[in-house]
């Protein structure tokens, strides 16, 4: 059986530790055992680079049964080769994703427009907010990963068992 073609899928938001995580997270959560699947995540920034996610993120994350999440890097050169597509959170997001010297419009999108072609509605940075802004994130990006599935169709890349 021939092997499958890896799909790398890169969330970036400012610092890496409330919404690009989740998202990855989320994603990931999603399409456990897709091993031809690689979802990862970055700042514009790298004032978090090395920490954890904000506690609040964690805590969302294990409220819905997702326990595994990683560590803020910041975005680089290399990721514009290296993955397929890189989705922003919101317009200041793929502003600064864009003006990268090595940047790949065709790879970049608001990740928004995964459920909306049309769509220019950001998912809110809920670093300076409540729980309740934590969770309605976590709901806007459950809906924004499975676009993103339906879109893709990771499923039928999956290696039958056996």
């Amino acid at each position: 059986m021939p092997e499958l073609q890896k799909i790398r899928i890169l969330f970036v938001c400012l610092g890496n530790i409330c919404r690009s995580p989740m998202a990855q997270a989320i994603l990931r959560h999603k399409t456990g055992g897709m091993g031809h699947v690689e979802i990862d995540s970055a700042g514009t920034g790298d004032w978090h680079t090395g920490e954890n996610p904000d506690p609040r993120t964690v805590a969302v994350l294990l409220r819905h049964g997702i326990q595994e999440y990683s560590r803020a890097r910041q975005l680089r050169s290399s990721d514009f080769e290296e993955f397929d597509y890189i989705i922003g959170m919101d317009a200041a997001n793929v502003k600064d994703i864009l003006a990268w010297r090595e940047a790949r419009p065709e790879k970049v999108s608001l990740a928004a427009t995964w459920q909306d072609p049309a769509s220019t509605a950001p998912v809110p940075d809920p670093y300076y907010g409540s729980m309740g802004d934590f969770e309605r994130v976590f709901d806007q990006l459950d809906e924004i990963t499975d676009a993103i599935l339906r879109k893709i169709d990771l499923t039928e890349h999956e290696q039958p068992e056996g």
